[in-house]
């Protein structure tokens, strides 16, 4: 297993190279400059000159970015052009209120989906199997700013049970902040949750066909037993696979919701950086995201030889 993360591990290293490259040197192919769009054009030339020599704007790209890259290994991010603030600080600050809105909804998303994957795979061609795929594909359809505004409508402005914006931290109020959070977290969960239906159901039809399944209901298992010990642990792998890549997608593409419910999260502060040409906190946050989807593949790599000993020998 340490052998594995290690491998992991030295992978990661040129994929985060390779990401900081690219964004670093996408960003200087945009029309414009960032100092003058946020100072104005009547701002004195002499002082956007001064900052930009400050900032090390004028110096050749390749310099650029590597005074970035060592001060990113040494923890520094920069500072934002709009609050002047670190960016460290900005994500710090961002990253936990999306981070527990993505739980919520992955916890929604698992409970849900999975559940209904093995009932409309075990009820194949049933009316259930028809009712669960239903559900699944209204699920994936239906927009999530609108069925955001639907649920505002229903239960804070009619049954008046939850908040219809804001976000109180978890440190102040643990039980406002579950209200705060149930909402836009139910309404990122229910797309997640159609969609891991769907893999979990055509995983499970897939293994369900399997030879050793028929030998353990020759062998007389109760059919419990067939399901969810031989089953869905070989089922479960895929859903693994698609369960990381969703978690990781909803760090950084939670945008409408947060916009919908005044969520001050993680995704609206990557739109309003690439709007207000915030160098700086563009570069930072694909940099913390990227090493979000690679901590997430790890992650799944090593469920992977938990649930599936064949992988343990490897």
């Amino acid at each position: 297993m340490l052998e594995l993360i290690c491998k992991r591990l030295l992978l990661a290293i040129p994929t985060l190279l390779m990401v900081s490259m690219m964004v670093f040197g996408l960003q200087k192919l945009l029309p414009g400059d960032p100092l003058t769009a946020m100072l104005g054009e009547e701002r004195d030339p002499a002082v956007i000159a001064q900052l930009r020599a400050e900032l090390n704007l004028d110096a050749p790209i390749p310099v650029q970015y590597f005074h970035w890259l060592t001060r990113a290994l040494q923890g520094d991010l920069g500072v934002s052009l709009r609050t002047q603030e670190t960016v460290t600080h900005l994500i710090a600050t961002k990253l936990p209120v999306t981070l527990e809105m993505s739980l919520l909804a992955m916890i929604f998303a698992l409970l849900f989906g999975i559940s209904m994957g093995i009932t409309a795979a075990v009820n194949r061609n049933s009316w259930i199997d028809h009712g669960t795929n239903f559900v699944a594909i209204s699920g994936i359809s239906v927009p999530h700013f609108w069925l955001g505004i639907l649920l505002i409508l229903i239960f804070s402005v009619n049954l008046q049970w939850l908040p219809a914006s804001g976000f109180v931290p978890f440190s102040e109020d643990p039980l406002q902040n579950l209200r705060t959070l149930l909402l836009p977290s139910l309404v990122l969960g229910t797309g997640l949750a159609a969609t891991l239906m769907r893999h979990t159901r055509a995983s499970m039809i897939a293994v369900l066909k399997a030879d050793y399944i028929r030998t353990a209901r020759a062998k007389g298992l109760l059919p419990k037993a067939v399901i969810m010990k031989h089953a869905f642990r070989n089922a479960l792998v895929p859903v693994i696979t698609l369960t990381t890549l969703l978690f990781g997608e909803l760090l950084g593409g939670a945008v409408l919701t947060e916009q919908v419910f005044t969520i001050p999260g993680f995704g609206k502060m990557i739109v309003d950086s690439v709007f207000n040409r915030d160098y700086a906190v563009v570069q930072g946050v694909v940099l913390v995201v990227a090493i979000g989807f690679l901590l997430l593949n790890l992650l799944a790599d090593v469920l992977y030889v938990l649930i599936n000993p064949k992988m343990r020998s490897e």
